[in-house]
């Protein structure tokens, strides 16, 4: 299993960030073809200082062949492009290859 791992910096509007996130672009992300499952985390820090990323998104998909379709249907665009309507904080993302059994 392969996941999109994407990590939202911290916006200038958190508040307005989170409602975007939850109404709009979640909706998006579930219509992308092969999607699995999607796990969101809001980011909090052991020391209680601001953190560097304010929310944490994973798309799974059965292998990377699998993601790549996905990205390259025109709901996966849609979900890309609609990155930068709200994400000014801006966003880093990763592929990870999902690990079965801790230590492999």
């Amino acid at each position: 299993m392969i996941k999109l791992i994407v990590l939202y910096g911290t916006p200038t509007d958190p508040a307005a960030f989170d409602e975007y996130y939850k109404s709009t672009h979640i909706p998006l992300a579930e219509k992308i073809p092969g999607v699995r499952r999607i796990e969101v985390a809001k980011m909090a820090s052991l020391d209680g200082s601001t953190p560097q990323f304010h929310l944490q998104a994973e798309l799974y998909f059965d292998d990377q062949a699998a993601l790549m379709s996905a990205l390259g249907t025109p709901e996966g665009a849609a979900a890309g492009a609609d990155v930068a309507n709200f994400a000014t904080g801006g966003a880093t993302m990763l592929v990870g290859d999902v690990m079965e059994e801790a230590g492999l």
